[in-house]
This record gives C-alpha cells, structure tokens and sequence, in this order.
C-alpha cells in the first residue's frame, strides 16, 4: 500500500482550510454591509421617509395640475364665420381668446387665437397656437407651395378630411410650416379659395389634433 507522505497530507488539510477561510470570509464581508446598511436605515430612515413623501406629493400636484388645466379648457368657445364664406366654425379652449379680421379683399378670414391673450399679430416671430385663414386662392395653388419642401425632408403631406366634413378632402401638412415655425397645417378647398387651419408649435398639438380639428365645419 502506498503510504501518504507528509507533504501530501498537507495539502489535503490545506483544501478544507481554504474552504472555511474563503466562507468566513464572505460571511464578515456579508455581516459588515448588513450592518451598515442597517446603521444607515437606523440614522437616516426619517430623512428618507420624508423624500420619498416629497417625490410622490411632487407627482400628484403635477398630475392635479395637469387635469385641472385640461379641464379649465371647458366648455369650449366658438367661432363662427361669415356665412358667405362658408360659415368656418371652430370650437377652441375657453382659456383661449381669439382675435379675428374678416370680410378683407385679400384675405376674407384672418384668425389668430392664443392661450390667455393674443400678442401683437405682426410681432417677429410670434407663434400661435391656432391660426384660421380663408385666402383668395385655389387649392392647387397653395398646395405647391409646400409641395417642393417635401423633397428637401422639411414637410410631410398626407390627404386630410375634418371629422365633421368628410365630403371634402384636403392636406394634411406636418413639419415646417413657415420659417422658425414647426407644427401642423391643414389646407382644404372652400369653392374658389383656400382654407387653412394650423398650429404653428409642437406644443399645442395635443389641442389641435383633440379639440380643434375634431369640431370644425364648415359649408363647402
């Protein structure tokens, strides 16, 4: 039989040794963060508390605040147009207010309609969140004027009929609607003349899409 020289009996007690050390180890590692992680919660547990307090009463004002706003926008306001140009009628948020030139030569319908007041109409670079214009031009017409920035990625043009007046089909015009003026314009025929309704910021897409567009008519 072959005998176990010392050397070798060493190693093999060296195995279990290293075993219990690497465990002993891993078991003071395991101790020491418990209870650091336990000091931690023992001293600062009220500070916690009152943050994770904080964060939620922050969500639930900003959730308030954001349906109050939603419902502060009704009932809605109305605009009705001229009848001889096709009695436009647009429902817009009651926090709105409108400013509208009609019965012009050029321009037989101007709107300009804006949360809480309407700024100066001819001030530099003033964005709206609702524009309604009647121009005397066809359909065609104004629709090649956008027709050419489509190549360049600056706008998508899709077909487009309002909710309430399916007869009559337009475009649909997303992008850069004018210089500085990203946003969303509709362009429909109203027997010889064009009639736009657009939102000239990203902002107040939401209103155009839900409110404006869904509520307009007009006789064609």
């Amino acid at each position: 039989m072959k005998k176990l020289s010392a050397a070798g009996a060493i190693n093999i007690m060296l195995i279990p040794l290293i075993v219990v050390s690497v465990f002993l180890l891993g078991a003071a590692f395991f101790g020491y963060w418990a209870f650091n992680d336990r000091q931690d919660y023992k001293y600062n547990s009220d500070q916690k508390v009152a943050a994770a307090v904080e964060a939620a009463q922050k969500r639930t004002a900003a959730a308030d605040a954001k349906t109050f706003a939603e419902q502060e926008k009704n009932p809605l306001k109305k605009y009705v147009g001229p009848a001889a140009f096709g009695s436009v009628t647009v429902q817009y948020p009651k926090t709105w207010s409108a400013y509208v030139q009609e019965n012009s030569s050029a321009q037989p319908l101007n709107g300009y309609f804006q949360p809480d007041f309407v700024p100066d109409a001819a001030g530099t670079g003033q964005v709206f969140a609702l524009r309604i214009q009647l121009v005397q031009q066809s359909y065609d017409q104004s629709l090649q004027q956008y027709t050419s920035q489509v190549e360049s990625g600056g706008l998508t043009i899709t077909p487009y009929s309002f909710p309430k007046v399916t007869s009559v089909i337009g475009a649909r015009i997303t992008g850069k609607i004018e210089q500085n003026k990203n946003g969303e314009m509709i362009i429909m025929p109203l027997r010889n003349m064009t009639l736009k309704v657009s939102t000239e910021s990203t902002n107040y897409l939401p209103d155009f899409r839900n409110i404006i567009l869904p509520n307009l008519v007009f006789t064609p």
